[in-house]
């Protein structure tokens, strides 16, 4: 997950250099955009998605249903994959592929990328810090790393990211992603990595940072998009075996 954040984070930054040409609506046209507006009506479903899987850490009903839907799964022994590890990012994949294959969403290369890599910020500030804080463990044993499922995160957030580029002019299209996102939550469980409540979570805290990314995308789009007054400078940084890179807005 670091690497593919290190890399949107490149194309992030690259992009709002190299696509200020590309077809972008005026700040005031963004602010009103109803798609970019806050909506108390979109938080229902994350916030009683991620409001199950806090209580599957506490509840006993829940965690008895946590247990015991491993105990079936180890019952029958279903066989592994590591498919999960890829589905999660098919979704964004497959924006990018169908515009390349002239079936547009609702944003141009840039929009869009600036859309998803702040949705992924997002997802990455949500997750690891439950992690750390809440020391989960996982189904195997393996660490105590387990709520609220990373994977499922992804795998929802790049969903509603579909959901939101095609819902307008091809709706059944849009929800293409979603069997891919609930494919990833299954196999995470099946392959014992992640709770029933766990990938719940997950999947409440992919939808928001979308929503949220959404919401915010009017002022992060002002703010990378530069007048010939302003200069850039973005500098590759490598520490502690960590890639990144520093950017610099003068005005």
């Amino acid at each position: 997950m670091k690497f593919f954040m290190n890399l949107l984070l490149m194309m992030y930054c690259s992009v709002s250099i190299f696509g200020q040409n590309s077809t972008l609506s005026d700040s005031s046209n963004i602010s009103g955009n109803n798609a970019y507006q806050f909506s108390y009506k979109k938080l229902i479903i994350p916030a009683a998605f991620i409001g199950y899987g806090v209580l599957s850490l506490t509840t006993r009903d829940l965690k008895e249903l946590n247990n015991s839907t491993q105990y079936e799964i180890k019952e029958h022994q279903p066989v592994h994959t590591k498919l999960d590890n890829y589905t999660q990012y098919a979704p964004a994949a497959m924006v990018y592929g169908l515009n390349a294959f002239g079936i547009k969403g609702k944003h141009n290369f840039k929009d869009r990328t600036i859309i998803l890599g702040t949705s992924m910020l997002f997802t990455s500030a949500l997750v690891l810090p439950a992690k750390h804080l809440i020391q989960e463990e996982r189904p195997d044993g393996s660490n105590k790393l387990s709520f609220p499922s990373g994977h499922s995160a992804t795998a929802f957030a790049t969903a509603q990211f579909m959901f939101r580029e095609y819902k307008d002019d091809n709706f059944w299209l849009s929800l293409a992603g979603y069997p891919l996102a609930a494919f990833t939550g299954v196999y995470r469980i099946i392959n014992d990595k992640h709770w029933v409540g766990d990938v719940v979570a997950g999947a409440g805290v992919g939808i928001l940072s979308t929503e949220m990314a959404y919401w915010v995308y009017p002022r992060v789009s002002k703010w990378l998009t530069f007048k010939d007054n302003q200069h850039t400078l973005i500098m590759p940084q490598y520490q502690s075996k960590q890639l990144g890179l520093c950017y610099f807005k003068i005005f």
